[in-house]
């Protein structure tokens, strides 16, 4: 028997954890994204871990900027920003107020409002696709940089917010190399993903750009 998702609200004490604690328990945890047109719902596939200053692949790892400052505020918050000039992607600010340390949502399966991320993602092949990459998953719930901030532990009329949904067997959870991290950040087994999910993207080590001559 199929236990249905928990429609309870995550609490903040959920968050208010170290990042390699918090990473691997968010896959199954439902994020709703509520628009004008309805309601997106996502469960979670696939995370990265990013430790604030003892990580070199963190955005916080220089310290605060006007960019990462979310990241250095409570637990439970937002963390959007916008990369190579195209995309959107966001990480759940959690541990101790201070610390910076966040985790990257890279994947999950639309399972309420697959239309209207359709609607934002048409060039995907399948609904396994919406949401199969952290920049795809921030277009297919519409999360975009006034987003940045969101108490995602505050009510359920918010813009974001999270839900308890159904845990992940340990037995599921897999962990490898982070995505595209380069240097001293590319060694941490950080990144965690349900194992045989085919809404999990493919992992894909750094490639340094090639300079123009």
């Amino acid at each position: 028997m199929i236990t249905p998702p928990d429609r309870t609200p995550l609490p903040r004490e959920f968050l208010d954890r170290p990042v390699l604690e918090v990473a691997p328990d968010l896959l199954g945890r439902l994020l709703v994204r509520t628009t004008p047109d309805g309601p997106i719902v996502l469960r979670l596939t696939e995370v990265e871990a990013y430790d604030g200053p003892n990580d070199p692949g963190s955005h916080a790892f220089r310290g605060r900027t006007a960019r990462n400052g979310v990241m250095f505020g409570p637990p439970g918050h937002a963390y959007v920003y916008f990369t190579y000039g195209m995309w959107h992607c966001m990480n759940l600010v959690c541990g101790p107020e201070g610390q910076a340390s966040g985790v990257l949502l890279r994947a999950g399966e639309i399972v309420e409002g697959a239309e209207l991320a359709r609607e934002r993602r048409p060039s995907a092949r399948n609904d396994k696709e919406l949401a199969k990459g952290p920049a795809r998953l921030a277009t297919a719930m519409d999360i975009d940089r006034s987003l940045d901030g969101t108490d995602v532990c505050g009510p359920e009329a918010a813009p974001l917010h999270l839900l308890t949904g159904a845990p992940v067997p340990a037995d599921q959870v897999c962990n490898g190399p982070r995505t595209g991290v380069s240097g001293d950040g590319g060694v941490h087994p950080w990144r965690y993903w349900v194992d045989a999910d085919p809404t999990v993207s493919p992992y894909r080590p750094h490639v340094p750009r090639r300079r123009s001559c």
